[in-house]
Parts: structure tokens; sequence; C-alpha cells
């Protein structure tokens, strides 16, 4: 596929979470783990997050993420993606896939290894909003939602990105 193309693409995908956000509508919280609400200053994007954990196995996963929130298509596609990318998986896929998108968004639109990229899903349609420094914010607020969600839920600690 041309560059044109995939940019093309890459931004029907986030067009399409945007009009129609996967996990929009804050589930009860008497099921919930941990809730994060993240504003972004600079534009005004905020979101709540909540985060139901499935502990039940040997190892902690996120039963389900809901959220509520508004701003740019940016943000909230970018939420909608990673509601998609982490219900069911363990938490520290959840803290990998959060510290791969971060990574993403550090590449200033060069993208990532075809591993990274292929664990990441629709979310690497956000490449390109990487080569905005003012977007990448916005592309990351529901992630800073997340992580902070997961480190109150006492089952994940802080990471650090390398």
């Amino acid at each position: 596929m041309s560059t044109g193309s995939m940019e093309q693409l890459y931004q029907q995908v986030i067009l399409d979470h945007a009009r129609a956000p996967h996990g929009k509508g804050l589930v009860d919280a008497a099921h919930v783990a941990a809730e994060s609400h993240q504003v972004n200053p600079t534009c005004g994007d905020e979101v709540t997050l909540r985060v139901e954990l499935d502990t039940d196995g040997p190892v902690p996963r996120v039963r389900e993420i809901s959220w509520e929130g508004q701003g740019c298509s940016i943000s909230q596609a970018s939420i909608s993606v990673l509601h998609d990318l982490v219900t069911g998986v363990e938490l520290t896929e959840a803290d990998s896939l959060g510290a791969t998108f971060r990574a993403l968004m550090g590449s200033r639109g060069a993208g990532l290894d075809d591993d990274a990229e292929d664990s990441l899903g629709d979310a690497t349609a956000f490449t390109g909003v990487a080569k905005y420094p003012a977007r990448i914010k916005c592309a990351l607020l529901g992630w800073a939602a997340l992580q902070d969600a997961l480190i109150k839920t006492g089952a994940t600690t802080p990471q650090e990105d390398a």
C-alpha cells in the first residue's frame, strides 16, 4: 500500500472509532476496581475511565474498561481503541501495550518495528498523530487514565518506560 492510502486508512480508523466509540458509558461503580479522571489542559479533552478486574484466574486480567469523556476525535478514538486492545488481557500485557503506544507516540511518525505495531492493532492508526506534538497528548489521554487506574487497583505498579 502506498503511504497516502495507508494514511487514508488510518484516518478512517480514527474517524470510525470517534463516531462509534467502543466502551463508552461508565459501568456501575460497584463493580469497578479503580477509576481515573484525566484532563488535557492544553485543549480541554477529558476522560473518566473505570477498570474492572478479573482476579479469579492465576493472574489478574482486565475484565472491562468503561469510560465517559469529551474532546477531539483523536482523544476519543484513542480511548475506544484502548478499550478494544486491553479488555480481557492480563495486567502485564495491558502495561506493555501502554508502553508500546507511548513509544509509538514518541516515534515522531516513524512508527515502530512490525512486531510492536502488530501488537497495537488499530492503535497503529495513530502513527501519523506522533508528527504533531500538540496532538500527542490527545492520543495519550486515555492511556494515562488506564495506567493511573491500574496503579490504583494495587494489582500493578508504576512502569518506567525504557
